[in-house]
C-alpha cells in the first residue's frame, strides 16, 4: 500500500511539471523587436497615445471658438401663482392672487471676429404671456417677438484672447505631436536598459555556470595530483572554496536574471510564465554625426524649441491683458424688428423697427498704483521669461553637444573593449591549457579568469551603453541618423 502510495505521488508530480513545461512558452526577442513591442504594447507608449489623443481634442476645441455657433435659448415654461400687492386706481392696495405664465425662445447664429475680439449675432425670438384671471379657463395670452435682429459687441482697447489664442494654441499643439514622438523614443531608451539589464543578467549566468564547470574540472584535476602528492592541501582547500563561490555566484546570477525578465515583462506587457531569450545586438550600426547638424535638427524638431518661442509670446499676452485690465470701453449695437400681438403668427406683420446704440465704459479715478503694479509686475515677468529662455536655448544646446560627443567616445570603446573581451577570452584559454600541463598555477589562472570574466562584462557594458546612447540621441534630435531620416514628420 505504501508503495502504491509512493507511485502515485511520483505520477502527480510528474503530471504537474509536465504541465508547467508545456504552458511555458519561449520567446527570443532582439533588440529592435522588443523595442517595436514597447512601443506597441506597453502601459507606458499607451499613456503617451491617450495624452497625444487628449490634446487633439483640446486643440479641436479651441478651433470650435472661431466657428459659427448655431444656439437656442430659451425658457418653457416660467409660471408663478402668488399673492401680490396690486396698486388699484384709487391708489389703494390690494394683495391679490396672481397666476401667471411665461414661455420665450431664441434663436441665434453668432460668429466671433477674431482680429478685434468681437462678436456678431443673427437672432429670432418669440415670447408668449399668459395672464390666468379667474381659472383655467379664463386665460389673456399675449405674444411679442424679433422677427429678426442684428447685434454687435466689441471691446475697445480690451485684451483680446481669440487673438493670442490663435499665436499660442496652434504652438500648442504642434508641441504635442512632437511631444508624442519624443515620448515613444523614450520608451525605446527605458526599454533598451530594461533590455541591457536582462542581457547583461544572462551574461553573467553563463560566465556562472561556465566558471562553475571549469572550477569542478580543475577540483578534480587538483584533487588527484593531491592523491598522487604532486600538490598540497592547501591548494587542494583553496580550489574546493572556488567551487562553492562559484555555486554562490551561480544561484545569485539566476535570481538576478529572474528580477530582470519580471522588470522587462511587466513593461512590455508579456506573460509572466513567458520565458524569454534575448539576443545580442553585437552588429552596431556605423554613421557619421556632426554636432553642428545635431543642433540644427534639434532646433527643427522638438518640442522644447517650439517651446522656447511660445513661452515669449504666452510672456506678451500676459503683458496685452495687463494694459487691456486698465479700463473697460464695451460697444454695443443692434438693429431689427419687433412687434406685439394676441396671436403669434401676426408678430410676423408690419413689425416695428427696433435699434439700440449703447458704449459702456468703466474707468478708474483712484486705484492707489494697483493698474501701474500690476503693468510692472507684467513687465518683469516678460524680462523673466525672456532671460530664462535665453538659458533654457543654451543649455538645450549643450546638452545636443554633450551627448553628441559621449555617443562618438562610446563608439570608440565599444571596440576598444570588444578586443579586450577576445584577448582575455584567448588568454584564459590558454591559462586553463597550461594550467592542466602544470605550467600555471592556481593563482595565476585565477587572475586570468577574473580577468575574463571582467573585459566580458565591460563589453556587455559598452554595448548598452552604445544603444543607450544611440536612442538617447534619436530622443534629441528626433532624426534617425542611421537612416537618415526625421523621426516627426508635420501633418
Amino acid at each position: 500500500m505504501k508503495r502504491f502510495s509512493t507511485v502515485i505521488i511520483t505520477l502527480h508530480l510528474f503530471g504537474l511539471f509536465t504541465f508547467e513545461s508545456l504552458g511555458q512558452e519561449t520567446v527570443s526577442y532582439t533588440l529592435y523587436e522588443m523595442v517595436q513591442r514597447a512601443k506597441d504594447r506597453s502601459p507606458a507608449s499607451l499613456r503617451a497615445k491617450t495624452r497625444r489623443e487628449n490634446r487633439y481634442w483640446q486643440y479641436r476645441l479651441f478651433r470650435s471658438n472661431y466657428n459659427p455657433q448655431l444656439r437656442l435659448n430659451g425658457t418653457i415654461p416660467s409660471y408663478s401663482q402668488s399673492f401680490n400687492s396690486i396698486t388699484q386706481p384709487d391708489g389703494s392696495i390690494e394683495f391679490l392672487e396672481v397666476q401667471q405664465n411665461f414661455m420665450d425662445l431664441e434663436l441665434g447664429l453668432q460668429q466671433v471676429i477674431s482680429p478685434t475680439g468681437g462678436v456678431i449675432s443673427v437672432n429670432t425670438s418669440t415670447n408668449r404671456f399668459d395672464n390666468f384671471l379667474a381659472g383655467p379657463d379664463d386665460i389673456q395670452t399675449r405674444w411679442s417677438g424679433v422677427p429678426v435682429n442684428v447685434r454687435f459687441q466689441q471691446p475697445l482697447f480690451a485684451y483680446n484672447p481669440y487673438k493670442w489664442d490663435k499665436k499660442i494654441q496652434p504652438l500648442l499643439f504642434e508641441e504635442s505631436k512632437r511631444e508624442y514622438v519624443q515620448e515613444m523614443e523614450e520608451v525605446s531608451f527605458f526599454v533598451s536598459q530594461l533590455f541591457f539589464d536582462y542581457l547583461l543578467a544572462q551574461v553573467n549566468v553563463g560566465i556562472a555556470q561556465q566558471n562553475l564547470t571549469n572550477t569542478e574540472e580543475i577540483f578534480s584535476i587538483e584533487k588527484a595530483r593531491y592523491e598522487l602528492g604532486t600538490t598540497f592541501e592547501d591548494k587542494l582547500l583553496q580550489v574546493e572554496l572556488q567551487v562553492l563561490q562559484a555555486r554562490q555566484d551561480l544561484a545569485q546570477a539566476k535570481l538576478d536574471l529572474e528580477s530582470s525578465a519580471l522588470a522587462v515583462k511587466s513593461f512590455i506587457g508579456l506573460d509572466p510564465n513567458t520565458e524569454i531569450e534575448l539576443e545580442s545586438p553585437e552588429e552596431v550600426p556605423f554613421f557619421e554625426v556632426n554636432v553642428d547638424d545635431a543642433i540644427e535638427l534639434a532646433f527643427q524638431n522638438r518640442a522644447e524649441a517650439l517651446g522656447f518661442q511660445r513661452r515669449k509670446i504666452e510672456a506678451e499676452a500676459l503683458m496685452a491683458q495687463a494694459k487691456g485690465e486698465r479700463f473697460a470701453v464695451q460697444l454695443n449695437a443692434s438693429y431689427g424688428y419687433n412687434n406685439a400681438a394676441f396671436a403669434w403668427r401676426d408678430i410676423y406683420q408690419n413689425p416695428n423697427t427696433q435699434a439700440l446704440v449703447s458704449l459702456g465704459f468703466s474707468v478708474p479715478i483712484l486705484d492707489w498704483g494697483r493698474n501701474k503694479a500690476r503693468l510692472a509686475q507684467a513687465e518683469a515677468n516678460q524680462q523673466l521669461v525672456e532671460y530664462t529662455v535665453q538659458q533654457d536655448e543654451i543649455n538645450f544646446e549643450q546638452e545636443i553637444f554633450t551627448k553628441v560627443k559621449n555617443f562618438l567616445m562610446i563608439r570608440e570603446r565599444l571596440q576598444v573593449t570588444k578586443v579586450s573581451d577576445e584577448v582575455a577570452q584567448r588568454r584564459y584559454e590558454i591559462a586553463i591549457k597550461r594550467y592542466q600541463s602544470g605550467n600555471v598555477s592556481i593563482t595565476d589562472l585565477s587572475i586570468a579568469q577574473n580577468e575574463k570574466d571582467t573585459n566580458r562584462r565591460a563589453y556587455f557594458s559598452a554595448l548598452k551603453d552604445y544603444w543607450l546612447a544611440y536612442y538617447e540621441l534619436r530622443a534629441l534630435t528626433l532624426f534617425d541618423f542611421e537612416n537618415q531620416e526625421l523621426l516627426y514628420k508635420s501633418e
